[in-house]
C-alpha cells in the first residue's frame, strides 16, 4: 500500500472523555480503520526517534528514508493491508508530537477529546474504588489509600489526568494548533449527530449514517487486565447524556474548576477547532 492511497488521522487527549466512544462510532464506517484502544504506535516512533537522532547510527538515516521507516511502523500496526481507507491511531503522545505527524502526514489532524476535568476525576475514582481491593494499576499502591491521594497522584505530572493535561495545553497553545480538533464531551454526548458530521466534514471522510444506539464495547480486556482495572473500556450500548453523582469534595472541585480554556475563544490564537 502506497502511504498515497490512505490517510492518517490520530485520537488524543484527555482520560475518560470519549475518545474510546468516538473510536467506537468511527468504526462503525466502512471507510475508516481505528484503533481499539491505546496503541503501542506512538512509543515505537519516540524509541525508534533516539536512535535516528543520537549516538553512532545517526548518520545512517536520510532524509526521506527516515520518513518512510516510520510511516511503515505506522501502516503495519494499524492495517498493512489497508487501501482507500481513513487510519486513526490512539494515543497521548500524540499531543507532544505534533510536528512528527505534521512530517509524517502533513494532512493529519490531532482529535483531541475533552472534559470538564471535575468529572475526569469523579469518573476515575467511581472507576478506582469499585473495586473494593484497590487494585487499579492507574494509581501506584503507595497512592490509593485514600482519595485525596488518589486524586493528588492522578492531576500529578505523572499521572493519567496530569500528564495528559499537559501534553493538551501544548498542543493547542504550540505552533501546530491549526492540526488540532477538540470534541468536548458533554456536546458530544448530547449531541452525537452534530458531532459526528462536523468531524467527518473536518476530516474529509463520506457522509455515512452513524448508530447511536448500538455500541460495541471494543475487545480491550487483555489491556484493561494489564491495567489491573477491568471495563476500563467498556461502553453504554447506546450514546447517553448522563451524569453519576458527584462524589468529590468541595475542596477538590473548586480546585480544579474553570478550566475548560478549550471554551475561551480568546485563548484560541492558533486556530484549532473547536467542537464544543
Amino acid at each position: 500500500m502506497s502511504d498515497s492511497s490512505s490517510s492518517v488521522h490520530v485520537i488524543s487527549g484527555l482520560p475518560r472523555s470519549g475518545s474510546t466512544l468516538l473510536a467506537a462510532l468511527l468504526r462503525q464506517n466502512p471507510q475508516i480503520i481505528a484503533a481499539r484502544h491505546n496503541t503501542p504506535v506512538m512509543p515505537m516512533l519516540i524509541r525508534i526517534m533516539s536512535l535516528m537522532s543520537e549516538g553512532e547510527y545517526r548518520t545512517e538515516f536520510k532524509n526521506g528514508q527516515w520518513q518512510q521507516l516510520m510511516r511503515g511502523i505506522v501502516r503495519s500496526y494499524l492495517n498493512p493491508g489497508a487501501q482507500n481507507h481513513v487510519m486513526l491511531d490512539i494515543n497521548r503522545e500524540w499531543c507532544a508530537h505534533a510536528g512528527l505527524l505534521n512530517s509524517l502526514y502533513p494532512q493529519a489532524k490531532i482529535i483531541c477529546c475533552v472534559r470538564d476535568p471535575v468529572w475526569i476525576l469523579n469518573s476515575f475514582e467511581y472507576l478506582i474504588t469499585r473495586d473494593p481491593l484497590l487494585g487499579s494499576q492507574l494509581v501506584p499502591i503507595a497512592h490509593r489509600g485514600n482519595q485525596h491521594d488518589r486524586i493528588d497522584y492522578l492531576v500529578s505530572r505523572d499521572g493519567a489526568f496530569g500528564y495528559a493535561w499537559r501534553l493538551l495545553t501544548e498542543v493547542f497553545f504550540g505552533p501546530f494548533s491549526d492540526k488540532v480538533i477538540f470534541v468536548d464531551y458533554d456536546r458530544f454526548v448530547r449531541e452525537p449527530g452534530f458531532v459526528m458530521e462536523r468531524l467527518t466534514q473536518l476530516l474529509g471522510i463520506r457522509p455515512f449514517a452513524y448508530n447511536f444506539e448500538h455500541i460495541e464495547t471494543p475487545d480491550a480486556a487483555a489491556f484493561d487486565a494489564a491495567l489491573g482495572t477491568p471495563g476500563l473500556h467498556c461502553l453504554h450500548q447506546s450514546v447517553v447524556a448522563s451524569r453519576k453523582r458527584l462524589i468529590l469534595p468541595p475542596h477538590i472541585v473548586e480546585r480544579m474548576a474553570h478550566q475548560m480554556f478549550w471554551r475561551k475563544p480568546d485563548l484560541n490564537s492558533g486556530g484549532a477547532v473547536v467542537i464544543a
